[in-house]
């Protein structure tokens, strides 16, 4: 009986993956038909080119209409913030562009469960466990064998993004796609201060203090060398070109044009539970938040800090 019923547990967990490894080959599958579908749309066109496979939004399809005009001699990425990397922005390049690459994450959870995955043999993928600061970012690069010229670079800690992409002088990546705390609006060029402890969650109960406007990021994109592209329809992600390598079909925009305001309602009340706040609730929270503000060349000040 027992044997018996190990042998049918055996079974139905054969054929549990045996479904699951179906299910990814399907989704390369349409994702590969998909980025086939885009040769034709216009290099600017960049919300036409959304399209999901292993991404949260449309990042699969932007990262592949967006590498189709640009020439990236170092098929290479860095990405960090991608918890267990089943939802990532670089997953599709790995496996359906043959691409090799580093992802981090905080979570020694999340990076021996990337380093169980068949992908980690399959394919040239290294996984390094650290909380991410700007004091140790280009360490972390350098040690695991990256350094140059680079094809994607992804950031979305949730935090001090702002602050990390502007210490990282190690690569020089072709592409950049960092997320973006479309709260702030268009205009306002701010980031949170540098803290090397912070934690989204733990910074305010309404899970909304965190990031960078687009317009800091722009600034900042601009003193690094790179053209700000465009953002996905979901309001959360920017895409950075480096402006040396830029066509002219692909053209720079402002972040009044390029902006976009997401309509996630993540804010969470004093007790965890979502909150569903409007605008205006949100920017009251924020307005009573510390904010630095930067400037074009690099200066920044502190403009908040009343509770």
């Amino acid at each position: 009986m027992i044997i018996s019923a190990l042998k049918a547990g055996v079974g139905r967990f054969r054929s549990i993956r045996s479904i699951e490894e179906r299910c990814k080959n399907i989704q390369q599958a349409l994702g590969r038909i998909e980025a086939r579908q885009l040769h034709n749309l216009p290099a600017g066109d960049i919300h036409g080119s959304e399209f999901r496979v292993f991404s949260q939004w449309g990042e699969d399809g932007i990262l592949q209409h967006l590498l189709r005009h640009i020439d990236t001699p170092r098929k290479i990425f860095v990405e960090f913030g991608v918890e267990n990397y089943m939802e990532s922005n670089t997953r599709f390049l790995l496996t359906n562009n043959n691409w090799a690459g580093l992802v981090i994450d905080g979570s020694r959870t999340n990076v021996d469960f990337i380093k169980r995955d068949e992908i980690y043999w399959r394919h040239n993928l290294k996984a390094e466990q650290s909380f991410i600061t700007r004091e140790n970012i280009n360490d972390l690069i350098c040690r695991n064998g990256v350094t140059g010229e680079i094809g994607v670079l992804s950031i979305d800690i949730d935090g001090n993004d702002y602050w990390v992409w502007e210490a990282i002088d190690t690569i020089v990546p072709s592409v950049v796609v960092i997320e973006y705390n479309a709260r702030f609006g268009p205009e306002r060029a701010v980031t949170i201060p540098y803290d090397p402890d912070f934690v989204r969650t733990v910074a305010h109960h309404s899970n909304i203090y965190f990031g960078a406007s687009l317009a800091a990021l722009c600034l900042l994109g601009k003193r690094k060398g790179y053209s700000l592209i465009g953002c996905n329809t979901a309001g959360n992600d920017a895409f950075f070109v480096r402006t040396e390598l830029k066509p002219s079909s692909l053209p720079e925009l402002t972040s009044l044009e390029a902006f976009v305001r997401s309509q996630a309602r993540e804010s969470r009340d004093a007790q965890g539970a979502l909150a569903f706040l409007t605008e205006e609730q949100e920017r009251a929270i924020l307005d009573h938040r510390p904010l630095v503000e930067v400037a074009a060349d690099g200066r920044s000040m502190l403009i908040s800090q009343r509770e």
